[in-house]
């Protein structure tokens, strides 16, 4: 087995930000992002879950932004990721979470960054962004 390099992380990495970031701003379903991260393997889903726990943070969800991405996600407000960010403050451990958690994990982690980032968009950033991620061009669904 061959470890990856750190370009191959880097494009990983993008690839991830720009997936997200169409989910979180409906350019392309939660299912089709459920898709795609079940496609990855054990330790890529652990990366994403790790990066798309960041961008929750940096858009500074609330406990009231963490039960609006449950109920939006599909996943059962007991399911042990719902509970992790619902917490005051969020719990962000999903990678550590076992793999039979990681599509639940992905799911909610989503749906609770696009509440808050579509929050700080309309208020925050509104008319004066300059975040690459909030100006992303309209996209046709892709798989």
């Amino acid at each position: 087995m061959t470890e990856t390099s750190s370009d191959d992380g880097r494009t990983f990495r993008r690839e991830t930000e720009q997936f997200v970031n169409e989910i979180a701003q409906g350019l392309r379903t939660l299912d089709a992002g459920v898709g795609w991260f079940s496609d990855l393997v054990s330790t890529r889903q652990q990366e994403v879950l790790q990066e798309v726990a960041s961008y929750a943070m940096q858009a500074h969800i609330t406990a009231a932004d963490g039960r609006a991405g449950v109920a939006r996600s599909g996943v059962k407000p007991t399911a042990n990721p719902s509970v992790m960010i619902c917490m005051d403050p969020p719990r962000y451990g999903f990678a550590s979470l076992p793999g039979a958690e990681h599509v639940k994990a992905f799911r909610v982690l989503v749906s609770v960054l696009a509440i808050a980032d579509t929050r700080r968009r309309e208020t925050y950033c509104k008319g004066t962004c300059g975040h690459a991620w909030h100006n992303l061009p309209a996209a046709t669904e892709q798989p």
